[in-house]
């Protein structure tokens, strides 16, 4: 055995699973293997990585399907903990605070199912923040960052410079925008017929 201390026994040893899922569940993933474990298989989110809890002795095809069984298991979880309009306006205050010093006030945020070409709306005279329904299940990072991104919308109508270098304060503004990039791209591949269909 070599002295690397991941191999050492005891200590859970790591692999990274070498094809991630792609669409809304796409992350880092990180299987840590653990001689501890018997039988059981667990899984959390850690900042934007999903870290998937396996016994040692499983083999490459077991650790592939409990990654996957274990991905549906989380995003059928998150799904379940989409927030409602009073939470998304917890969430703009906290980021107003952390991000712009408390100065992006809004009177409303909320969800809307009017929305099918944008992902958030804001109008600065009413202080109204709209956010789509679509964005419903998809990361936190990516539901703040167009929270984020109206919230700065209060402060600096339109898209110029002064806005995008205020909305560098959301650190992970190009990851979400990279995102939500992928998903707009991904409802534009046409559609492939499924299994029986002509």
């Amino acid at each position: 055995m070599s002295a690397d201390p991941l191999h050492r026994a005891g200590t859970p040893q790591r692999s990274t699973t070498s094809q991630p899922p792609s669409g809304p569940r796409a992350s880092a993933i990180e299987v840590r293997r653990s001689a501890r474990r018997r039988r059981t298989v667990s899984a959390y989110r850690e900042g934007d990585r999903t870290i998937v809890l396996i016994p040692a002795r499983m083999s490459e095809a077991e650790e592939q399907r409990w990654v996957s069984v274990m991905l549906d298991k989380l995003a059928a979880q998150e799904s379940r903990r989409v927030p409602g309009d009073a939470e998304l306006a917890e969430r703009a205050e906290r980021l107003s605070a952390q991000c712009f010093g408390g100065r992006a006030r809004p009177a409303s945020v909320r969800w809307v199912t009017n929305q099918n070409t944008r992902w958030g709306s804001c109008t600065p005279a009413e202080g109204s923040i709209r956010l789509s329904h679509r964005l419903k299940g998809m990361p936190e990072y990516v539901i703040d960052y167009v929270l984020a991104h109206e919230l700065a919308h209060l402060l600096v109508p339109g898209h110029g410079a002064d806005f995008w270098r205020l909305l560098e304060a959301y650190p992970r503004t190009e990851r979400a925008r990279g995102y939500l990039e992928g998903v707009v791209a991904a409802e534009r591949l046409p559609h492939l017929p499924a299994a029986g269909e002509e």
